[in-house]
C-alpha cells in the first residue's frame, strides 16, 4: 500500500507566499499546510504532525526565529526538520536561523526545484513518492 506524499507546513504571514510555495510543493507530489505567525505553526504541527516546516522569519505575533527555538526545546517536535525561508538573507540570518535551531536555510525568492530539493535533502528522500 503506497504511502502518503509528506506533509510540509508553510508558515508565512504573506497569504500570497503560502499559496505561492503550497503550489510549488503540490506539483512536486507534496502535501501542504499553513500556518499564518510563528504561534499558529506551534498549534499546527501538534495537530497536523507535518513532516517539515518551512518558516518565515519575520511575522506577526511570534516570529520564525522563537518559534524554531520553541519547537526545537519541546521534545514532542524537536524531531520535526525546519526550513528557514526568509526574504533575510545575510549571514547574520543563517546564523541566527541556525543558532535557533534551523535545519536549513533558504533565502526569498526561491525557485520551485530549489525548494523541492532542499526539502528532499533535508528529509533525506530522493522524492515525494519514495519516503
Amino acid at each position: 500500500m503506497p504511502t502518503a506524499p509528506p506533509l510540509i507546513l508553510i508558515v508565512d504571514d504573506n497569504l500570497d507566499a503560502r499559496e505561492m510555495y503550497g503550489m510549488y510543493l503540490q506539483h512536486e507530489g507534496f502535501r501542504w499546510t499553513e500556518a499564518v505567525n510563528g504561534h499558529d505553526a506551534l498549534t499546527q504541527t501538534l495537530v497536523e504532525k507535518p513532516a517539515l516546516i518551512l518558516m518565515d522569519a519575520t511575522m506577526p505575533r511570534m516570529d520564525g526565529w522563537e518559534a524554531i527555538r520553541i519547537l526545537k526545546e519541546n521534545p514532542v517536535t524537536k524531531g520535526i526538520p525546519l526550513i528557514m525561508l526568509t526574504a533575510h538573507a545575510f549571514q547574520e540570518h543563517r546564523d541566527r536561523a541556525a543558532q535557533a535551531g534551523a535545519d536549513a536555510f533558504l533565502a526569498k525568492p526561491v525557485l520551485p526545484d530549489q525548494l523541492a530539493a532542499e526539502i528532499c535533502r533535508v528529509l533525506k528522500i530522493d522524492s515525494p513518492q519514495k519516503p
